[in-house]
């Protein structure tokens, strides 16, 4: 019986296709033993594949750096959250909600606002996300303006077997720009809800696409907020070190038990920092939110 470790980069319908370390592609099921578990088979995982006269099985999975619930992905390195300018109007506690996830998670947040061409607003989502630290790439699809220079951040960064995932609300145009961006990949789109404004959700399952220099792209279904699985185990107190623009603000707060949730200035620097402008609102406003539901989850903690 010969042994190899692999990657899984597809999963459908109980196949999983692992791309592993001789550069060959298999498709195999999982033993029962893994499908019995809780931890259940991602693509992302790093998996023992052993083949022998009568196919391939998936024998064991590695631990993993983190993971999504919805959809189910695995060891992410960059997240690549999208945003439009309009049609959908973007909410901002979604975008910094993920941000956060991301940041407590080991994952580099990556801005992407997208119909730069549809409003003027762009440049205040542009403000925000870069004064809060974070890479912000701007672009439109229809114009073609800066796509390339989201194709040259794509490319430089995600090499070596780095996973990166474009991640938003549906509707955003995130399969049209990774279509812009790697024409081979003719992922299927889907139009604006009229009636709704929100995008109809055209990706049915998650895979992993080779790109740049030994690094992979996965596209997830539409969902404006992604599961991870520890986020519902946030302790408060770690909440703050998940917004890295309040964080550095928060150790001159006059009090150390200090949770920036609704103190006042006199006493808060994170409070004091949004009034002199070196923080933005929503960002506070966000955290805020964050807080309170982390808060009424964990009423003891």
């Amino acid at each position: 019986m010969e042994k190899n470790k692999g990657r899984v980069i597809k999963g459908l319908g109980g196949i999983y296709d692992v791309l592993c370390e001789d550069g060959q592609t298999v498709s195999c099921r999982a033993r029962g033993n893994i499908k019995r578990t809780d931890d259940k088979l991602f693509v992302g995982d790093f998996v023992t594949v052993s083949t022998d006269k009568d196919g391939s099985v998936i024998e064991s999975v590695f631990e993993r750096k983190n993971s999504l619930i919805r959809p189910p992905l695995s060891n992410i390195d960059y997240l690549f959250i999208t945003l439009a300018t309009e049609k959908p109007t973007p909410i901002l506690s979604t975008v910094d909600k993920m941000t956060a996830i991301a940041v407590h998670n080991d994952i580099t947040p990556v801005i992407i606002i997208t119909k730069s061409d549809c409003s003027d607003l762009c440049n205040e989502y542009r403000r925000i996300y870069e004064n809060a630290g974070f890479d912000t790439l701007v672009c439109s699809s229809y114009t073609n303006d800066g796509v390339d220079a989201v194709r040259d951040y794509v490319f430089s960064h995600l090499t070596d077997g780095k996973i990166g995932a474009f991640a938003g609300a549906s509707g955003v145009g995130k399969s049209t720009l990774m279509n812009a961006i790697f024409p081979s990949l003719s992922l299927e789109t889907g139009d604006v809800s009229k009636k709704i404004g929100r995008g109809k959700h055209t990706t049915r399952h998650v895979q992993l696409y080779a790109v740049g220099n030994g690094g992979f792209l996965a596209d997830t279904p539409g969902f404006s907020l992604l599961d991870f699985e520890r986020f519902d185990f946030f302790e408060l107190s770690d909440l703050i070190s998940a917004f890295p623009d309040l964080c550095g603000h928060s150790v001159n707060c006059r009090y150390a038990d200090c949770t920036h949730s609704g103190e006042g200035a006199e006493e808060c620097a994170v409070m004091r920092a949004v009034k002199d402008g070196l923080i933005e609102k929503s960002r506070l406003a966000s955290y805020r939110e964050l807080y309170a539901t982390l808060k009424s989850k964990n009423p003891y903690k």
